[in-house]
């Protein structure tokens, strides 16, 4: 954008970032690397409608105003490495194994821990409850923890009259559900089809740089309020292109989606009019299921609320209460069309079961029979990806001030509210975090489960709850809003961050023998030496006795098994140690380019190297 002195500006048209505090920095990172020092003026807006974007060229504002911004990130970025290189390296070194140590991993790393340590401790307890029915009237007693007690009140129900005590009918609304942000997004789509927070992003991402979706990584929920039209529009050809949505009877609300207030960097995540025109053409299953989910969840967030009545009735018989549950539909609203998206699923999903009562009043009577219900609590569930993300979504917001846990306000007007943020890392950084914690193997997956694993039991035990606990997260996150705000000196809060980190490392300078071997991986003994009768066990590359004043060893790459393509196992390495010999099939014959079936016998005659031969061939 050219000045009148016709020199360059920087702008965010030529080198576009978020509007929003690590935006802020990326660009200012860029800008001191190509050392430039030309005049900049920042365009700052959250909607690519023509409107907006003319509005915002309109009002371009000095970089200077968002100076204090600027430094709050730069506090972030600069807090995040004193504190993560430097525990990582002391505890590292401390305790002789690579533990990666960071402001978000770790608090994350504790809650799994934390959830393990719970359902390990578990101990569940039997209770019984007791049904009475009369035709299809079914109430149900309160827990009884004795068994005996159960069958008491069973017999004497048995052919008794129940009678209505009381009835209570409550007319209720359901709103319709927010547009997706990228962790709502994550957490969907690894409840019904299984998607990794990662596998979720990067389709996402996918989709977006096809243009059939809007930037997937954003924290927002709403739209701006210039784009009603553009989603008015959406919505109609959405109706004609959905399968799930044919002869669908809506009256959109598109007010209720947009609040520009609560829009920050980016608005929520929806489908482009660019994916109305093309449809579902040339793409990927996993690209469908994401694009299905999205669409579904626009038409539930514009669609009517869902009206319900529920009845409870509670009825007397031999001296005991026993309550009645009921459910009826009054109108379906935004719930009907997430059914007949559900149903289109081939995924297992659950589906509400109404349980419609028949007229009752109170002081009516019913003959009913009666019977014994065993029951076990149930221990708490283990993590999925969908509700670890909504745990670190919410950490630490106890610990922030009641008007800074929702932080997305104040964007559009300047930018300083984005620096008011809660939880455990962000929207585009919480699926990177939860693959490291399984790369680093600290955590692994059981099916859609996420369980720690030895390892990481043992990294959460022994580092302080200084670097384990959220609260430290809502520490720093208060005092860099205040810092955006201006209100606070960023020299201040490095000081106090430098202070923390050095006395980190002077409190855990040392720690016992015992506590150093810790994180030592546990020897699979796969035979007895031939050589002096130790245990042998298997390393990385080889197999090896556990006497160190013994020489034996069986590499793994040994160019007896290499030549012979066969790969040297630790079920072949325990044969040959047992009885100096191992059938072993599937050896490669150079000579003949076949492959044969040999009984190989163990040369060792004391040398630095063991020899193998074949003995004979099956």
């Amino acid at each position: 954008m050219p000045s009148s002195n016709n020199v360059r500006k920087v702008t965010s048209e030529n080198y576009p970032t978020d509007a929003g505090r690590e935006g802020e920095l990326i660009f200012r990172f860029v800008y001191q690397m190509a050392g430039c020092t030309k005049p900049v003026k920042r365009l700052w807006i959250s909607s690519m409608e023509d409107a907006a974007i003319r509005e915002g060229f309109a009002n371009l504002r000095p970089d200077s105003d968002y100076d204090a911004l600027y430094q709050s990130a730069l506090c972030r970025a600069k807090a995040d490495w004193l504190v993560g290189i430097n525990a990582t390296r002391l505890f590292s070194v401390l305790y002789h194994k690579t533990l990666t140590v960071g402001r978000v991993q770790t608090p994350t790393l504790k809650m799994l821990v934390d959830r393990d340590a719970k359902i390990l401790r578990f101990q569940k307890e039997k209770y019984y409850t007791v049904g009475i029915h009369s035709g299809s009237l079914k109430a149900d007693s309160g827990r009884i923890a004795d068994a005996e007690a159960a069958n008491l009140l069973k017999e004497k129900c048995t052919g008794a009259n129940a009678v209505c005590v009381s009835i209570r009918r409550e007319k209720k609304t359901e709103q319709p559900p927010k547009l997706y942000d990228l962790t709502t997004l994550q957490r969907e789509a690894n409840r019904l089809f299984g998607f990794t927070a990662k596998q979720t992003l990067d389709y996402a991402q996918q989709l977006y740089e096809k243009k059939l979706l809007t930037y997937p990584r954003t924290d927002s929920q709403y739209l701006t309020e210039d784009m009603g039209q553009t989603v008015q529009h959406l919505v109609s050809d959405l109706l004609g292109l959905l399968p799930f949505a044919q002869g669908l009877a809506l009256t959109p609300d598109v007010d209720r989606v947009l609040n520009s207030k609560k829009v920050s960097d980016h608005h929520a995540i929806i489908p482009t009019a660019e994916f109305a025109k093309q449809g579902f053409t040339g793409l990927a299953e996993s690209e469908c299921k994401l694009m299905n989910l999205v669409c579904s969840k626009l038409l539930c967030a514009i669609a009517a609320p869902h009206e319900y009545e529920t009845v409870t009735a509670v009825f007397s018989c031999a001296g005991n209460e026993f309550t009645a549950k009921g459910k009826t539909v009054l109108v379906p609203g935004w719930k009907e069309i997430d059914q007949r998206f559900r149903s289109t699923l081939k995924a297992d999903t659950e589906e509400e079961v109404l349980n419609t009562l028949p007229e009752l009043a109170e002081g009516q009577s019913f003959s009913v029979t009666a019977n014994v219900s065993e029951h076990f609590t149930s221990p708490p569930k283990a993590y999925t990806e969908d509700t670890l993300l909504s745990a670190m979504e919410m950490a630490g917001a106890e610990n922030m001030p009641e008007d800074k846990v929702n932080c997305s306000a104040g964007a559009r007007e300047g930018g300083l509210g984005q620096a008011e943020r809660k939880g455990l890392g962000t929207p585009a950084t919480r699926a990177a975090i939860l693959e490291k914690l399984v790369q680093m193997g600290f955590v692994q997956r059981k099916g859609k489960q996420l369980v720690p694993t030895k390892d990481g039991i043992n990294l959460a035990v022994v580092l302080p709850e200084s670097l384990t606990s959220p609260a430290l997260t809502a520490e720093w996150e208060n005092r860099l809003t205040e810092i955006a705000k201006g209100n606070a000196d960023p020299d201040e809060f490095m000081a106090e961050i430098e202070a923390q980190v050095r006395q980190l490392v002077k409190t855990y300078s040392c720690i016992s023998a015992d506590k150093q071997n810790l994180f030592q991986s546990e020897r699979v003994i796969i035979g007895k030496c031939p050589r002096c009768g130790e245990n042998v066990y298997e390393g990385k590359k080889n197999f090896y006795c556990g006497n160190r004043g013994c020489q034996f060893v069986m590499w793994k790459n040994d160019r007896f098994f290499e030549q012979r393509k066969k790969a040297f196992t630790p079920k072949i390495a325990a044969a040959l140690l047992k009885n100096g010999k191992a059938k072993v099939k599937g050896l490669y014959s150079e000579k003949t380019g076949k492959t044969y079936d040999a009984t190989v016998l163990l040369a060792d005659t004391g040398g630095k190297y063991v020899n193998y031969r074949v003995e004979r061939k099956e």
